[in-house]
């Protein structure tokens, strides 16, 4: 199937528009369509022509349904951001990501751009190098879940015949942070063009892109990045010689993609409305 030009986009919605990369994509995207819906659970002062706030909570299906209205593409940001309780996971990242896919579809949305992460394949140990078909291997409850959303992706898309692209997203920051984030750093700059590209791509299908800039260290192949044109220009090791100072650590985690994330988290240990125990 191939497609001769981009679909015109009219109106795109931001989950998660006042987290760190919904603000960083809501100042970057902000008149490359003619309407950004910004949506978040608190409210937002609108920056001019072009942006609608929606204050809404995803796990409550009405709400997102109603902020799908007219919408052609969405680009779903919203999530706990990390590691937490089960519970907290399964509301907020999995029935909440159900819940955006299911309305993008009821109301006629034809692309979603998902933020997966390399949580979800976290347990790859770093000697191996991998593309978008490895096996999944996620860290924490937070990588299931983002392991869960691509596989919700690739059933709308086989199902209903959507477009969706699952955004593997390393380390978003101005700058890497760690010798880790040499491998997986994602600049501002790139990740909006990311985005951008994944919108605007004649012929999305179903697609794994892992979300990094140009990095000299990389332990991902990305075919699919090249297929829908991003191009990133950012590369961590231009912090290299700073992060690289010192002496390596021994920290058993750096053994795996997940880094941090694939250490033991005690939050975690206790069924849900069980309190830890103290000591």
């Amino acid at each position: 199937m191939t497609r001769d030009r981009a679909p015109a986009r009219t109106r795109v919605l931001l989950t998660g528009a006042a987290g760190g990369i919904g603000t960083v994509l809501r100042a970057g995207l902000r008149g490359r369509y003619p309407e950004l819906r910004l949506l978040d659970t608190e409210a937002m002062d609108a920056a001019g022509e072009g942006e609608e706030v929606v204050v809404a909570d995803l796990r409550d299906y009405a709400n997102v349904e109603a902020a799908m209205e007219g919408v052609d593409a969405v680009v779903h940001l919203a999530a706990i951001p990390g590691e937490a309780a089960f519970a907290e996971i399964c509301a907020h990242n999995l029935v909440a990501t159900y819940h955006v896919f299911e309305a993008a579809r009821r109301q006629g949305a034809t692309r979603v751009v998902y933020a997966s992460s390399n949580h979800a394949i976290g347990f790859t140990p770093v000697t191996e190098r991998i593309g978008p078909d490895a096996p999944l291997r996620p860290d924490t409850y937070y990588g299931v879940s983002k392991a869960f959303g691509e596989a919700l992706g690739r059933l709308y898309v086989d199902k209903f015949g959507m477009d969706v692209a699952c955004l593997r997203i390393g380390s978003f920051g101005e700058r890497p942070g760690s010798r880790r984030e040499l491998f997986t750093w994602l600049s501002p700059r790139d990740a909006v063009e990311l985005v951008g590209c994944c919108l605007d791509a004649p012929y999305l299908g179903f697609a794994i892109v892992y979300g990094i800039s140009a990095n000299t260290r990389t332990w991902w192949d990305n075919p699919e990045a090249e297929r829908i044109g991003y191009r990133p220009v950012d590369d961590a090791e231009a912090f290299a010689a700073e992060l690289l100072a010192g002496p390596a650590s021994d920290d058993p985690t750096e053994r795996f993609q997940g880094g941090p994330f694939t250490g033991r988290d005690t939050t975690a240990d206790h069924p849900p409305g069980v309190p830890p125990r103290g000591g």
